[in-house]
């Protein structure tokens, strides 16, 4: 299998304006984004199975002295989902994807992680 090209998979906030480069927009949080239409959203797929379950969101709440136990406990939730895992990574060898997620910071969530999962950068714990 051929390895993706990292400018196909982006990640951007749920509350910028969607732009032409986005390509196939996936929405990655179980919750729809706090105050934000779904017109002006422009997603075209929403996975919210591959979000972080509750209890880890919850647990992580975007503190940055988390981040690394959060990555790796993530990334082991994902790959419970290896069907769903595949249909990103066909969307992405089609063309550009952008992953959209809502959270404040753009460094620390769940997004990021899972763009890293779909280009194979984050090994599984043994």
């Amino acid at each position: 299998m051929t390895r993706l090209a990292a400018k196909n998979i982006n990640v951007k906030r749920a509350y910028e304006p969607p732009t032409k480069g986005d390509g196939t927009r996936i929405l990655v949080d179980r919750l729809w984004p706090r105050g934000l239409r779904k017109t002006d959203a422009a997603i075209d797929h929403w996975v919210k199975d591959i979000a972080p379950s509750t209890k880890l969101r919850k647990w992580f709440g975007h503190e940055p002295a988390r981040w690394q136990e959060f990555r790796q406990r993530y990334a082991d939730e994902i790959r419970g989902y290896p069907e769903r895992l595949d249909e990103l990574r066909a969307c992405a060898r089609s063309g550009r994807i952008t992953l959209v997620f809502a959270a404040h910071d753009e460094a620390y969530n769940n997004a990021v992680v899972l763009r890293d999962v779909l280009l194979s950068r984050i090994g599984t714990r043994s």
